[in-house]
């Protein structure tokens, strides 16, 4: 549990071809069904305050309670995910915490010295953030590991629920289905 923002509900692998990732996650691991999205609808991105228009492919699943999110950039537009590649990281790029207070929770953060490097929407009361934090002393920020904090309000908070609850008794079939759309959540 953090402090700040209570569980981490998801941790994030950015990965070089997510349809090679999502079978090494579903055949060796065991871990599934994958819901895969090959450009996420977002809205409203910005980084670093400037607007951008990333292609990001997406694909989620469940271990238990804990989601797991592989993601792959498909375009080069400035983004957290870029600066972590580019300073010669691979594997587990954010966590994610989960809120339906996303104002309050936004503030508090703030409070507590977060700076918004990176935003967007994705469907409606779908709002994300993610989070820059120096530590004491320290000059520049680390573009390792960063937190994101993922608003599911909305029908992002029932896909969510749909793939946790698919992941309960999964049994290896039909290991990678479609996003459903958004808009019928």
């Amino acid at each position: 549990m953090s402090r700040f923002f209570g569980e981490i509900r998801q941790v994030a692998y950015l990965v070089p071809d997510i349809e090679e990732a999502m079978r090494y996650w579903t055949e060796v691991l065991g871990v599934g069904p994958f819901y895969y999205n090959p450009k996420v609808p977002i809205v409203n991105y910005t980084y670093r305050g400037e607007p951008h228009e990333p292609h990001n492919s997406v694909a989620l699943a469940n271990a238990g309670g804990l989601q797991i999110e592989l993601l792959q950039t498909r375009n080069d537009v400035p983004s957290m995910y870029r600066d972590f590649q580019r300073a010669g990281f691979t594997g587990v790029q954010h966590f994610a915490y989960w809120t339906e207070d996303f104002d309050a929770d936004l503030a508090h953060a703030a409070e507590e010295g977060f700076e918004v490097c990176m935003s967007g929407e994705v469907g409606s009361n779908g709002r994300f953030v993610y989070f820059e934090k120096k530590t004491p002393g320290d000059n520049n920020v680390y573009p390792g590991t960063v937190i994101e904090l993922s608003e599911v309000a909305g029908p992002k908070g029932r896909l969510f629920n749909l793939i946790r609850e698919a992941s309960i008794g999964w049994d290896g079939s039909d290991p990678v289905r479609a996003f459903p759309d958004l808009g019928t959540l």
